[in-house]
């Protein structure tokens, strides 16, 4: 009986588990000598790349992280083990995939437009569907205009964000990138991983996953969902590290540093046990703070009322006057305790300095005050205006929140706690919204 349970748990475990796309079993990449020797440049080595997922594989110049790219995506075959593409041995398949590479590796006599239809070219594609589709992905890399130039005529970051063109024009369900910025100066850098973020998570770009090479530690716990740490001498897995900062991520904050020194202190002691050492410091995500659905007109209301009253009433007698069930005023006066306009005790509402400053204030002076305690008490408003901040176009998709409250509450509250937030940062004047497009816009001061 326990046996049969013990079955029915694992299969159901597997079916809840998400098939990998690609896959690799005990893989080995060694070279013959003429003496008989083997030089072996990756032990067998076990890993998956599962949809969904940004995966970095990071390790020190030299460790085998390209070798083992081109092994997953069937450029090379493996000296021992297998690959498998959706459970299937890759032998004899031509698995989805696209490479962006680090040298450019563009064709200097074709144009921009010419460089992104050659894989298409390859691929038997008509003439009038390559261009449509170059087209397209062109504008989505934001070369639009471009199309005409060579190679010679544009910057490194156009030429990599080409690069990128040509891999995504073929529509891989993997991407895979080889050390894609290393080639660039810092700030070129530091925008082309902004936009690619940005293309993955407003689902632009035609891909399942990524798998990102780098030695870039940084990089990697900036980018991705999940770290691989290689070792060398053979290449080996030492440590495969989950990364749940919520994005977009900032390098200042207590868990990032936390990641990149623990990642730091796995790849410089190679001699020493990853289960050894102190495991990174990440806070646990918190749950976010849930808005009380109270409109900022609400809010005003209440406060003048209480002004009027000395500043002070009784919670109960206050919603008896008003003609309201405590229940109905219980989210305004969440809502103007969460900003701290008010407090409340033993059944006492009394107003607060800030709270007094708001209800005296004219329109525009309530608008500023109200944007200073939103952003200072809500983490919700925060992060919006924080994630918009971060685009260069300063806008972003109502779906891109609508995922990270999907993590938290169930659909139909995500979407409440969505309205609400929006209602607020329009009010401060933080955000604005476009209802017809869906599209969140940050309101510059």
């Amino acid at each position: 009986m326990a046996e049969q349970v013990q079955g029915l748990v694992l299969r159901r475990a597997n079916e809840m588990a998400p098939e990998a796309i690609i896959e690799a079993r005990a893989v080995e990449k060694f070279y013959a000598q003429p003496d008989g020797r083997r030089i072996q440049v990756i032990a067998p080595t076990d890993l998956r790349i599962y949809p969904d997922q940004i995966l970095a594989l990071l390790g020190p110049s030299g460790s085998g992280k390209s070798t083992l790219l081109r092994m997953l995506t069937g450029l090379a075959p493996p000296s021992a083990g297998a690959i498998f593409w959706h459970g299937r041995p890759l032998d004899g398949q031509r698995p989805n995939v696209a490479v962006v590479f680090q040298s450019f590796a563009l064709f200097p006599w074709l144009t921009v437009l010419e460089n992104v239809e050659a894989p298409l070219l390859a691929r038997g594609v008509s003439a009038i569907e390559r261009r449509k589709r170059a087209l397209r992905i062109l504008d989505t890399v934001g070369l639009d205009g471009f199309e005409t130039a060579y190679p010679k005529e544009l910057s490194g970051g156009m030429k990599q964000r080409v690069g990128v063109a040509r891999a995504l024009v073929v529509e891989p369900e993997v991407l895979f990138m080889d050390e894609p910025f290393s080639a660039l100066d810092v700030l070129t850098a530091e925008n082309l991983r902004g936009e690619l973020l940005e293309l993955w998570f407003e689902r632009k770009m035609p891909t399942r996953a990524i798998f990102i090479v780098t030695h870039n530690i940084e990089e990697a716990v900036l980018l991705a969902d999940r770290v691989v740490v290689l070792g060398r001498n053979p290449a080996r897995i030492r440590a495969d590290i989950r990364i749940e900062l919520a994005q977009p991520r900032n390098r200042k904050t207590e868990g990032f540093i936390a990641l990149v020194d623990h990642i730091y202190k796995v790849l410089t002691q190679p001699d020493l046990k990853v289960e050894e050492m102190a495991p990174a410091a990440v806070p646990a995500k918190p749950r976010p703070v849930m808005l009380p659905h109270a409109r900022p007109g609400g809010i005003a209301g209440l406060l003048e009322i209480l002004l009027d009253r000395g500043g002070r009433d009784d919670l109960y007698h206050l919603a008896d006057e008003l003609a309201m069930e405590v229940d109905d005023l219980l989210p305004i006066v969440e809502a103007a305790t969460l900003l701290e306009y008010v407090r409340v005790h033993e059944g006492d509402i009394e107003i607060t300095p800030q709270g007094r400053a708001f209800a005296e204030a004219d329109i525009l002076e309530r608008k500023r005050l109200f944007r200073q305690a939103a952003l200072a008490h809500v983490p919700l408003l925060r992060q919006i205006e924080s994630a918009l901040r971060a685009k260069a176009d300063r806008a972003l998709p109502d779906d891109f929140f609508q995922d990270l409250l999907d993590e938290h509450f169930s659909e139909e509250e995500a979407q409440r706690q969505l309205a609400t937030a929006i209602h607020w940062g329009r009010y401060a004047e933080i955000f604005d919204y476009d209802a017809q497009s869906g599209r969140l816009f940050l309101t510059e001061s």
